[in-house]
């Protein structure tokens, strides 16, 4: 079993059954995608939501950037690691007004920590990694790609910072539609406005 990311399909790759395809390209991604009879998978469209596409505009959290390495100071940080920070940390990339309750922080907490999860959160963030290691194959495949795109943006995003990422965005894919949330939406759109970003992936789609 390999793990791949779909944006290769976009460059034509087709899904073969026991391959599992992961995309750390972007935080949220919504393929549209069907089966053919050999049991492959090709992608229809391609709704893209806030997160690191582009290495330029790109600024992961202080935290991201320690555990990432991966090194010996890692396994201490994830033992030190309790609900405060994880709640602080996590907060910190939502809007002031769209925060989390703390049952909600609590409800994550709890899932981050089944069967030790935080404890591997180190391996988790080598996505940081792997996005350096092939991001112009992954841009490429979105600048190539002849299926829709659309972007749903929430420019209040620290990680992905308005006007600089929406520009950069505009000018490598401008055959991409976007929608731009309220002024208060972060890092989390489809959390922190979860109306706004169904309509706007609902108008996505039924416009082709």
């Amino acid at each position: 079993m390999t793990w791949k990311c779909p944006c290769d399909l976009l460059g034509g790759h087709s899904l073969d059954p026991g391959e599992v395809w992961m995309c750390s390209t972007f935080s949220s991604g919504v393929p549209r995608y069907k089966h053919n009879k050999t049991g492959s998978i090709l992608i229809n469209s391609l709704c893209l939501s806030n997160g690191g596409i582009f290495l330029e505009t790109y600024h992961p959290r202080f935290i991201q950037k320690l555990l990432q390495d991966g090194g010996l100071l890692s396994p201490l940080l994830l033992r030190l690691m309790n609900f405060f920070f994880f709640s602080r940390g996590l907060g910190a990339v939502f809007g002031p007004h769209t925060q989390p309750s703390q049952a909600e922080f609590w409800d994550m907490w709890t899932a981050v920590r089944n069967n030790d999860g935080n404890l591997v959160m180190d391996s988790v963030l080598q996505y940081i990694n792997e996005r350096k290691q092939h991001s112009d194959r992954w841009v490429r495949a979105l600048v190539s790609t002849s299926v829709p795109l659309h972007l749903i943006y929430g420019p209040l995003d620290p990680v992905n910072p308005h006007p600089e990422f929406l520009q950069l965005y505009r000018k490598l894919l401008p055959m991409s539609t976007v929608s731009v949330l309220d002024d208060h939406i972060s890092h989390y759109p489809q959390l922190e406005d979860p109306t706004g970003f169904l309509n706007s992936y609902l108008n996505f789609i039924n416009s082709f």
